[in-house]
Order: C-alpha cells, then sequence, then structure tokens
C-alpha cells in the first residue's frame, strides 16, 4: 500500500506537469486553447497561431521544463550525497562554478559560445569537488559544508562581478544570463539542453538503489559492498553535467535545486527510487509555471523567471532555515525509510 501511494503521487506530478505545459504554451498575449495547440503541433500551417506556438512558446516552454528536471535531479542528487536537505547547486556554488565559466566563454571568448555547455559542467564539477573537500573532515560536516558553499559562492560571485567590471562594453549581452531568463529561446536551446537532459535522466534512473544505499553512511555502504567514493563521484560528475548544462542555457537560476527536492520528499518520502521520477515531474511543473507567470504577470512587459523563482525560493529557504533542517545529524534519519 505504502508503494501504491508513492506510484499515485508520481503519476499525479506526471498529469499535474501535461496540464502545466498546455497552460503554458497557451497563454500569453494571445489565448489558445488546448485543442487548438494539439492541432497546431500535429497539422503545420501558416496560420499566426501556429508561429507563435512554433516558434515561440513551444521551444521556450521545452527549455524550461528541461531546466527544471536538470536542476532539480543536480539538487536531489546533491542533498543525498551530502545528506543536507539545504544542499542544492545554488546554495552550495555549483551554479556559481557553471556561471563563471559560462560568463568566462562569453565576455572574453564569444566566438566559442558554443563550448558554453562543455565550460559551464568543467565549472560545475570544479565547484562542487572543491566544495566537497573543504567540507570533508572524516565525513561530511553539514555546516561546514553550507559555510564552504558559501564562501565558494562568494568567490565565485567576485570573478563574475571583476569581468563585468573590466568589461563594461560587453556586459549587456550577459545581463539575462546573470539573473536567469527564458526570452529569445529557439529550437536552437532545445537542441543544446535536450541530450545532457537525456543522459543525465537515463544513467539517473539505474542509480537510486546506489544513492539508498549511501544514506545508510559510509561504513555499512562498504559492508553491503558499494564502492564509496567511486559511487559518490559519479553522482558528483552527474550532478555537474545537469546544473552545468541547464546554466549554460539559461543562466543562474536558483532555489529550483533546493524547493523541488525537499517538496518531493516531504510528499513521497526519501526512497530515491520514487523520489527521482518525482522530481524530474515537479521541477518541470515549477519551471514552466514560473515561467508563465514572468510573461503574463506585468503584460506587455516581461521579467525574468529567476525573479520569480527566488520570490518563492527566498522565504522557502528561509522556512528550511528556521526549521534548523540539514544541521542537527539526528535530521539525516529523514533521508532513511
Amino acid at each position: 500500500m505504502k508503494n501504491l501511494k508513492k506510484k499515485s503521487i508520481v503519476l499525479l506530478f506526471i498529469i499535474i506537469s501535461i496540464i502545466t505545459f498546455f497552460l503554458c504554451v497557451g497563454n500569453g498575449a494571445v489565448s489558445i486553447s488546448p485543442l487548438e495547440i494539439i492541432k497546431t503541433i500535429l497539422y503545420r500551417n501558416d496560420s499566426t497561431n501556429y508561429q507563435i506556438i512554433w516558434n515561440v512558446r513551444l521551444p521556450r516552454t521545452i527549455v524550461a521544463a528541461l531546466v527544471g528536471i536538470n536542476l532539480s535531479l543536480s539538487g536531489a542528487i546533491l542533498q543525498g550525497i551530502m545528506k543536507n536537505p539545504l544542499a542544492s547547486p545554488g546554495t552550495i556554488g555549483v551554479s556559481a562554478g557553471a556561471g563563471l565559466a559560462g560568463l568566462i566563454i562569453l565576455i572574453l571568448f564569444p566566438s566559442y559560445y558554443y563550448l558554453l555547455p562543455i565550460g559551464s559542467f568543467v565549472g560545475a564539477l570544479g565547484a562542487t569537488i572543491l566544495i566537497y573537500l573543504l567540507a570533508w573532515n572524516r565525513g561530511l560536516m553539514p555546516t561546514r559544508m553550507i559555510l564552504a558553499g558559501t564562501a565558494v559562492s562568494s568567490l565565485f560571485g567576485a570573478g563574475n562581478n571583476a569581468l563585468m567590471t573590466l568589461f563594461p562594453d560587453r556586459v549587456s549581452g550577459v545581463l539575462s544570463f546573470m539573473v536567469g531568463g527564458l526570452s529569445a529561446i529557439t529550437w536552437h536551446e532545445v537542441r543544446l539542453i535536450l541530450p545532457y537532459t537525456i543522459i543525465g535522466s537515463i544513467m539517473i534512473m539505474f542509480l537510486p538503489t546506489k544513492l539508498n544505499i549511501l544514506l545508510l553512511g559510509d561504513e555499512i555502504a562498504t559492508g553491503l559492498g558499494l564502492d564509496v567514493e567511486k559511487t559518490r563521484f559519479l553522482f558528483i560528475v552527474l550532478s555537474s553535467l545537469l546544473a552545468g548544462s541547464a546554466v549554460s542555457v539559461v543562466g543562474l537560476l536558483g532555489f529550483v535545486g533546493l524547493m523541488v527536492p525537499h517538496i518531493a520528499r516531504l510528499l513521497i518520502g526519501s526512497d530515491y527510487q520514487y523520489l527521482f521520477p518525482a522530481t524530474i515531474f515537479l521541477g518541470a511543473t515549477l519551471v514552466m509555471l514560473c515561467d508563465t507567470i514572468s510573461r503574463v504577470l506585468f503584460q506587455p512587459m516581461e521579467i525574468p523567471v529567476g525573479i520569480v523563482i527566488s520570490t518563492f525560493g527566498a522565504p522557502f529557504f528561509l522556512y528550511l532555515l528556521k526549521r534548523g533542517v540539514g544541521y542537527n545529524r539526528h535530521k539525516s534519519k529523514q533521508y532513511i525509510d
């Protein structure tokens, strides 16, 4: 019965994500019904609705969903391997590392913009490994990890500010990257991020048992035959791949990797066999919904989706801090069913 309930919640998330998809594609300056959306997608024509859906809203909504999936999965992985629900690509500096690498390419080497996903992945991976090493002291210490992440994030933030100060003539082209935005998204961005989402998601689906075992502690995991360090490094690489690819497309989008895994865990428990699928659909729903709000809230003006997400994310983060989540060792029991 317990597993049936979890499967039902995952199914509910799938249904909600599908409804949200049609809601996002259909709403804007021109409202389009779900039936018209389906007809337009299946039967191409030269109508105005076709141009709006196929060239503007559809790629933007798909990228929003993929970014939500990548950041949410990255956050779920980080929270698992670091045993801290406050861990996420944004809060511990992983996104900042990817962002710095992305800015270096965009500002110093703009002709190599096609290397942005690879550069962001390298930056995210380097930041994750650095934070992990700084937080390690005969085991992972949650408070030490948050402090190390804050310091590393500040360091990379200083690098971002230095680049923007030294090259003010190139700043206008990267402002949307700094705040996280989905404006001017085309099918090029879809093709850019889709392979990383597919690869990361498929690999993740084969690894929930290993992450569940890691949550039991290194000694128990080793006793069960798991190569702890290799497994943890694999998850670090996957997390960096997902976070880096998302940052390369939309910029520094915060709080998604923090909120989504935590909400999913509260609703479905800590078994990653169910938590990963729930995180995928809940993350896609959140970013698609926030992007729609950013488009329609102040029409005809559009605000960056990063501002909308931060409006919800910051209070949620403060709520977690108020509860003391992630600072007491006994809280790690919440990760184990």
